[in-house]
């Protein structure tokens, strides 16, 4: 889906276990080429390549992926994107995400108690198979190279320019960015969309909730008239006003 010039929203409908997850890459085109903005799932190489066909980009056209942060959910395809590709393709991340990313630390929120937790919750009816096939994912999920480091209030030169924000919280290093030409705030996972309107982190997927309270307060620096969210799609109703909200929340909540 187009939701300005030069921006779309890929929305990848994701079967895991008997249900569908929506995610919701970005991508950003101009005259160099295109930017993905996370990879989303291991597997979804199809998915996405679909995505984009729909929109009418190829996929050869792919020159640059930003990684928001390290979560499974969004480094997932980063490999089979490099591996298919036949040009060379830049991957940018934070320095805090990169060796997460990179493989050379373990995933923060990837531990042995958190994988058994998943598999013990995966449907009755999953096969033993299916079973040890995601236990080995998860106990070795994908990882690919980081090229560029971005650091916060950067400003990547593409369509117009996107600002690098650093929003920490969900995982120490998140990337949130906003594209100034659309006044769109591509928020990552730094918020979500619930029933239609804009929320804050989920607590439960934080690894330092009251940090990533504290990141909301960054997005009331910017004019924002839409936002993508990660999680949930794209909200356009008076979101500079709930953003503040949001902050203003922030501040008042508990640090500890």
């Amino acid at each position: 889906m187009q939701i300005s010039k030069g921006l779309y929203s890929l929305e990848l409908a994701v079967p895991v276990f008997g249900r569908v997850n929506v995610i919701h890459p970005a991508v950003i085109i101009d005259e160099q080429g295109s930017l993905l903005i996370d990879t989303g799932y291991p597997g979804n190489l199809q998915l996405i390549q679909s995505a984009f066909e729909t929109n009418d980009i190829t996929l050869s056209s792919l020159d640059s992926i930003i990684l928001t942060h390290q979560d499974i959910d969004h480094i997932g395809s980063l490999s089979a994107l490099l591996e298919t590709a036949t040009e060379a393709i830049e991957v940018f991340a934070s320095e805090l995400e990169k060796p997460y990313i990179e493989g050379v630390k373990p995933l923060i929120k990837v531990t042995p108690t958190s994988i058994e937790r998943a598999v013990a919750n995966l449907p009755a009816d999953t096969s033993p198979e299916a079973r040890a096939a995601f236990k080995h994912r998860l106990e070795n999920p994908p990882k690919g190279p980081v090229n560029t480091i971005l650091s916060d209030g950067q400003v990547i030169d593409r369509c117009g320019g996107i600002t690098v924000i650093f929003t920490p919280g969900h995982t120490p290093g998140h990337l949130s960015l906003y594209h100034a030409s659309s006044k769109t705030l591509l928020a990552g996972d730094a918020m979500v969309v619930a029933d239609g309107l804009l929320q804050g982190p989920i607590p439960a997927y934080c690894s330092d909730y009251p940090l990533a309270l504290q990141s909301l307060k960054k997005f009331t620096e910017f004019d924002i008239q839409q936002v993508l969210c990660y999680h949930g799609g794209l909200v356009m109703d008076n979101v500079n006003e709930r953003i503040a909200e949001l902050a203003q929340a922030a501040d008042a909540a508990p640090t500890e």
